[in-house]
């Protein structure tokens, strides 16, 4: 294994580190606010069930799976029967916020090695995610795998401008050697994929796109309202945490 690979890996247990921090932190924080928590929760579910819902109908009894679920996946309100979701901090986040992760079953695993059988799956949502994981791609194949011919996947992702590619590259490199200066943001995400990353993701694969949007736009104009310090500035030039959200669906076994 070469040194990029070996530090890829331990930028991806760092980022879940970071992560289940921040979630214990968030657990303390949210004890006796759960029910506005869980509104949040079921607005941002029911948004995405209607985006799906406008391609095809979902019905009650579809196998759901969420890769990546979380501490506040979509999974736990998604209003179906049969949901499953997986995260490699699953069986921590089941003890830390027990209000709402009751509500569907839950699995440790990673994204790039799903323990589920092939084409077992109706719907496949993955929200948030991938920018976090040792290996994007394999988490789109797997998802392929996992997903029946005509399932439906929901893919959400943050892009930024190639400027954060390019640092987040260069931050990998010194920590794969060994230097010990982190940066919060990057130390947070094992990539910061553009949005031509984020489209090369699925290339190649049987998943045929029936919807795509960003709101690149938006983000840009959003960053010159709003200067605090140096790192606004800088999203002034070049965009960061613009959404990338895709619909695509499975295509036949041929």
């Amino acid at each position: 294994m070469g040194l990029w690979s070996r530090g890829l890996q331990v930028r991806a247990r760092r980022a879940l580190d970071r992560q289940l921090a921040y979630q214990r932190q968030k657990a303390t924080q949210v004890r006796g606010l759960e029910e506005e928590v869980i509104s949040w929760m079921v607005t941002h579910s029911q948004e995405v069930r209607r985006v799906l819902d406008g391609v095809r109908a979902i019905p009650a009894d579809a196998r759901v799976l969420e890769v990546g679920c979380g501490a506040h996946g979509l999974i736990f309100f998604f209003g179906t029967e049969d949901g499953l979701g997986l995260d490699p901090l699953a069986h921590h986040y089941a003890t830390m916020f027990p209000a709402w992760q009751g509500r569907a079953r839950t699995v440790t695993a990673v994204g790039e090695c799903l323990p589920l059988r092939d084409q077992s799956f109706d719907i496949v949502l993955c929200d948030n995610v991938v920018d976090h994981a040792e290996d994007p791609r394999r988490i789109i194949e797997e998802i392929a795998r996992v997903l029946v011919p005509g399932g439906v996947l929901y893919f959400e992702v943050n892009i930024h401008h190639p400027f954060y590619k390019a640092v987040a590259s260069l931050h990998a490199a010194w920590r794969a050697l060994g230097v010990k200066l982190e940066i919060a943001p990057f130390a947070d995400h094992t990539v910061h994929l553009t949005l031509e990353s984020a489209r090369a993701l699925f290339k190649g694969l049987p998943l045929r796109l029936v919807r795509e949007m960003n709101d690149v736009e938006q983000a840009k104009r959003h960053a010159g309202q709003t200067i605090r310090h140096v790192g606004d500035r800088l999203k002034r030039l070049f965009f960061k945490n613009a959404r990338y959200e895709l619909v695509a669906v499975r295509e036949p076994v041929t």
